[in-house]
């Protein structure tokens, strides 16, 4: 399983937000830091086809971003994702499903076991618009698996998530590595820094840094800054 990504580059305006990156990414663990600003978004955005780049290409084990076959292997969790507050919590979850194009017994199914995986399984009869941040959180990353994905990309999952919380989702994104590529980016360097396989790492909307934590000795978060303010590689 690879995620080839080739010399993306995205361009707002008189900003460029991604500039010509290219990265070939197998099963595992990915974390995606850097500045507001950085790019990590719209990188984010263009690998799940929600925008199109100006140039370069993404594919998954050679189906184009634009393909359906891609899109049914790829799971994703926005900043802010959608939902209905009328809507019941199984019920947005059974309605992801069809969107998903999944059969309804097996979109049941999935759904209650997600439920319970992210603690939600009191919560699955009750409106979204009863949910604390936290829980719809919870929902937006149900949703997000609903499909079994090959390929998870996770924009700031954890916000709004206590600190147990939080340690249970990083077990998850562990186990999920093993079968599957996860981005997972956040300003929360603790949340990738013992269960990322690589740190990729944003400045200005390239690459600064990509490369296996435990090849390098001291703090994650202080090394980070230093890349901020060396500057992107060459």
């Amino acid at each position: 399983m690879r995620l080839a990504i080739d010399r993306v580059s995205k361009q707002y305006k008189n900003k460029i937000a991604v500039d010509r990156i290219s990265l070939k990414l197998d099963k595992g663990v990915y974390g995606l830091l850097g500045e507001n600003g950085a790019g990590k978004t719209t990188l984010m955005r263009m690998i799940c086809g929600v925008v199109k780049p100006d140039s370069g290409t993404v594919s998954l084990d050679g189906m184009d971003v634009g393909q359906e076959a891609y899109r049914a292997a790829l799971g994703y969790l926005p900043q802010e994702f959608g939902y209905y507050p009328e809507f019941k919590g199984e019920e947005f979850l059974l309605y992801m499903g069809a969107l998903k194009g999944m059969p309804k017994a097996e979109a049941r199914r999935r759904a209650k076991e997600l439920l319970e995986l992210v603690g939600l399984k009191e919560m699955g009869g009750r409106k979204i618009k009863a949910f604390s941040g936290g829980m719809r959180q919870r929902l937006g990353i149900a949703q997000a698996l609903l499909n079994r994905p090959r390929l998870l990309v996770l924009d700031e999952p954890t916000k709004g998530l206590d600190p147990r919380e939080r340690a249970r989702f990083r077990r998850l994104l562990r186990e999920l590595g093993k079968e599957s590529i996860v981005i997972l980016s956040t300003h929360i360097v603790s949340d990738v820094e013992h269960i990322a396989d690589e740190i990729l790492i944003m400045k200005e909307g390239r690459l600064a840094y990509q490369g296996k934590w435990e090849e390098k000795n001291g703090d994650l978060e202080a090394f980070c800054v230093e890349r901020f303010e060396e500057g992107a590689d060459e």
